[in-house]
């Protein structure tokens, strides 16, 4: 990298002492400005100008190339999309720069000609690109996302009219961590009832390896169940796994910056955090809980049908006894305190549903 930065200077040095020589012939005529001795003068200035910008850039060249190299390693990291937008804001920034730069390369300056303008040109090539490069990322994911939408309301709309089943194109979901660690998410896939491109991201990533490595046993399990369970769903043929290397420095909170990228990404969050769905749902972004999906798997329970219970423990609610059905839901059974350790029949009272689970309240019949 270094040798290609000195060569560069190298060349910029030749061309300016070209520039450098037609400046001073013009002004004070050392050589006729035609024929060999003007070509050898030329010849001359440029390889002087050059062997001196090769060693008076030295310093400059290890300070490019280790800018070069930094700035080398965070472009690799960036996504795809955000460097196509940035990639398109250059090109206008050059298209803008061509528009003005036109008219002044046909001006002229007395012992100069027009070198001035052209140098300045160029600077405003340079200008004008950066400028589009940062105004393009800055707000490449407002971009995103505006694409995003428009391209989901175009699909939306044609299905309105026409309905073609080729054109069906699961949406993006986004991994949390609660729904990492809990696994299920794993007979979810392998049953085939789930499509579309899954995604995790670096900072989500982050966030298992913390735990993983946290000092409690529980929490370590925990986070080297999550990071297995990413493996093997990166191992499997049935879905696609995408790893995401986005971040938004400017939001602390893991799971803010999962609604901040699902808003970008038209993507669905697959979460089993109550208070995450909570807040995506006031946002307006659509979420999968895993909770929920097995709630609604269970079977259904109305009040006034009897079933049998175990009462297993005390309570929290005055002379309450709690059971539990096979599924895992707990039962609640009021007047049910003096009935612990036995087995009875009982009748539906109530049903209570949350993302959280179900709660089902009943009264002993012989109570």
């Amino acid at each position: 990298m270094k040798r290609i930065i000195r060569l560069v200077f190298i060349l910029i040095g030749a061309v300016l002492g070209i520039v450098a020589f037609g400046i001073a012939n013009a002004a004070l005529g050392f050589v006729p400005n035609s024929g060999k001795l003007f070509l050898l003068a030329n010849v001359i200035a440029s390889v002087v100008f050059a062997i001196v910008f090769y060693f008076a850039t030295d310093p400059i060249s290890k300070h490019v190339a280790t800018n070069l190299s930094r700035f080398e390693k965070k472009i690799s990291k960036l996504p795809a999309a955000n460097l196509v937008i940035g990639v398109i804001g250059i090109i206008l920034g050059f298209l803008i720069a061509t528009l003005v730069s036109n008219p002044l390369t046909k001006l002229s300056l007395p012992f100069m000609g027009n070198s001035f303008f052209v140098l300045l040109s160029i600077l405003l090539y340079i200008g004008f690109g950066y400028l589009g490069w940062k105004l393009a990322f800055k707000n490449s994911d407002d971009l995103i996302s505006l694409l995003t939408r428009s391209r989901q309301e175009g699909e939306t709309e044609k299905s309105d009219t026409f309905f073609d089943r080729t054109n069906l194109t699961a949406s993006p979901k986004v991994l949390d961590t609660s729904v990492i660690i809990d696994g299920r998410i794993l007979d979810i896939i392998n049953t085939d009832f789930l499509e579309g491109e899954l995604i995790v991201t670096e900072f989500v990533l982050e966030e298992l390896q913390h735990i993983a490595d946290s000092s409690d046993d529980l929490k370590r399990e925990r986070g080297r169940r999550g990071l297995d369970v990413i493996n093997q769903i990166k191992d499997s043929n049935k879905i696609k796994l995408t790893v995401l290397n986005k971040d938004y420095k400017n939001i602390k909170e893991v799971d803010a910056k999962l609604l901040k990228l699902a808003m970008d990404l038209g993507a669905k969050v697959f979460t089993n955090d109550y208070n995450l769905n909570k807040v995506a749902d006031v946002q307006g972004i659509p979420i999968l809980n895993i909770n929920d999906l097995a709630n609604s798997l269970k079977p259904v329970v109305i009040p006034g049908e009897k079933m049998e219970i175990e009462v297993i423990k005390k309570g929290k609610g005055k002379n309450q006894g709690v059971g539990y059905l096979e599924d895992g839901t707990m039962v609640v059974v009021e007047d049910g305190q003096d009935l612990i350790e036995q087995t009875i029949k009982a009748k539906v009272t109530s049903v209570l549903q949350t993302s959280a689970g179900r709660m089902i309240f009943v009264r002993a019949e012989d109570v």
